[in-house]
């Protein structure tokens, strides 16, 4: 089976393996220039040295079988780490929440900077286009995407499947970055502050080097309120709210800074697991389709790719609660 699954995210990496292990030929694509999706790494150049943010997932949870024995092969090879401040169970990549995508990321094809425009089925089978380019020909496509991303790409091809994604919705999220060049007086981690979800000491997390470092995210409801204003002022508005949070009383300066928006952060979970057509070769997965959490992103995946090597095995994943 030859199989192309767009996004190199979690849930794509994880289904990709699946299937590399049953014997499939897999082509990975996503539109950045390197893996990470939601779980993605930042890093800024400052006057102290390079500074580094997990400004998408900032921990995960392990509590199903099969991403425990995972977990905990990353965590022999140096690549995990528990992170006991966010919470007993948290785990975080080292040096960088992108690593453990990486990890994946290299035992596959992976076309980054390849932004998917369309999908096309002909005779010779699945055909994925691009702005400049067109790649064929694939037994199988696999959309690994926010429920926003897949929803318009499901449609021209399987109404059905798609509803699921019309009916998902993902909460926005402003992410502000900021190093300093001292430590500000706080705890690693503050939450549920004002218009501030999270904020915590990047620096501090284990395997980390380099200057002091923040990021701080902002909740749904703000980042809906001020979804569409510039990078700048939001930036402003949330070095204030680290301010306030941090009871510092005047506004640290930071001597290096970045602000980005997650259109489709958080997403509820629609609770199904995965979806498939076995008759014409085209299927979804991601947290979206289980809950918000990389954990789900990996089930999904998994899921999937059972599906596609036995049709008769249920598209679903337990949520590991």
């Amino acid at each position: 089976m030859k199989v192309a699954i767009v996004g190199a995210g979690m849930a794509g990496l994880a289904c990709a393996g699946a299937l590399t292990e049953a014997g499939a030929s897999v082509t990975v694509f996503d539109k950045g220039r390197g893996p990470g999706g939601r779980m993605a790494t930042r890093r800024l150049e400052t006057p102290l040295g390079e500074a580094s943010f997990d400004f998408g997932a900032q921990y995960f949870t392990a509590r199903d079988p099969g991403f425990i024995a995972q977990v905990e092969r990353w965590e022999a090879a140096g690549m995990a780490a528990p992170w006991p401040q966010a919470r007993p169970d948290a785990w975080v990549g080292v040096p960088a929440m992108n690593t453990l995508l990486r990890d994946l990321a290299g035992r596959h094809d992976v076309r980054f900077a390849r932004l998917v425009k369309g999908l096309l089925r002909d005779g010779d089978g699945w055909h994925v286009v691009g702005q400049d380019f067109r790649a064929a020909a694939f037994d199988a496509v696999v959309l690994a995407l926010p429920a926003e991303q897949t929803a318009p790409l499901l449609t021209l091809h399987d109404f059905t499947l798609s509803q699921a994604a019309l009916y998902a919705r993902s909460q926005p999220c402003w992410t502000a970055m900021f190093a300093f060049a001292e430590p500000l007086n706080a705890p690693d981690v503050l939450r549920d502050t004002g218009a501030i979800a999270w904020a915590a000491r990047n620096s501090a997390k284990p395997g980390r080097c380099g200057p002091e470092s923040w990021v701080v995210q902002a909740t749904p409801n703000w980042s809906a309120a001020h979804l569409e204003r510039g990078m700048e002022e939001v930036g402003v508005l949330l070095l204030e709210a680290l301010a306030r949070a941090t009871r510092t009383g005047t506004e640290p300066e930071p001597v290096a800074q970045s602000v980005h928006r997650w259109r489709y952060a958080l997403s509820a979970g629609t609770g199904i697991g995965a979806l498939w057509n076995a008759t014409s070769g085209i299927g979804a997965c991601g947290d979206w389709l289980l809950g918000p959490r990389v954990e789900c992103a990996w089930l999904s995946g998994r899921a999937l790719a059972a599906q596609m090597l036995n049709p008769q095995q249920p598209a679903t994943a337990a949520a590991a609660e």
